[in-house]
C-alpha cells in the first residue's frame, strides 16, 4: 500500500513540474500583451509547487522578483547588472534588489 501511495505522489510531483514550466512558458509569450495576465501565470505556478511541496528550477526561478512575483523581463520591468561576483536583478514594479551569486556557473566552465 506505501508504494502505491509513493508511486502516486511521485506521478502528481512530476505533472505538476511540467505544470509550472508550462505557465512560465505562457508567461513569457502573454508578457508583451499583458504583463498582469504573465503576473499571475507565475502566482499559479508558485501555487502549485507550494501545493506539491515542489521546488521551482533555478532558471525559473530568476524569472520572477522574490518580493512582488511579478514575472521579470530584462529591459521591460528589471535592470541585471553584475556586481562583485553577484547578478543583480533590480525589480522596477517595486523597486527591490535581488541577488544572486555566480562564482559556481564560472567554475562549471
Amino acid at each position: 500500500m506505501k508504494k502505491k501511495y509513493l508511486k502516486e505522489l511521485k506521478k502528481q510531483k512530476s505533472i505538476a513540474g511540467e505544470r509550472i514550466k508550462i505557465l512560465f512558458e505562457q508567461a513569457e509569450a502573454a508578457f508583451n500583451k499583458d504583463p498582469s495576465l504573465s503576473d499571475r501565470y507565475v502566482e499559479l505556478a508558485r501555487k502549485i509547487a507550494m501545493k506539491c511541496k515542489l521546488r521551482i528550477p533555478t532558471e525559473l526561478k530568476r524569472r520572477f522578483c522574490r518580493h512582488c512575483y511579478c514575472y521579470l523581463v530584462p529591459g521591460k520591468n528589471c535592470r541585471v547588472r553584475t556586481h562583485e561576483g553577484k547578478v543583480v536583478y533590480y525589480c522596477f514594479n517595486c523597486k527591490k534588489h535581488m541577488r544572486f551569486p555566480y562564482t559556481k556557473e564560472k567554475k562549471k566552465r
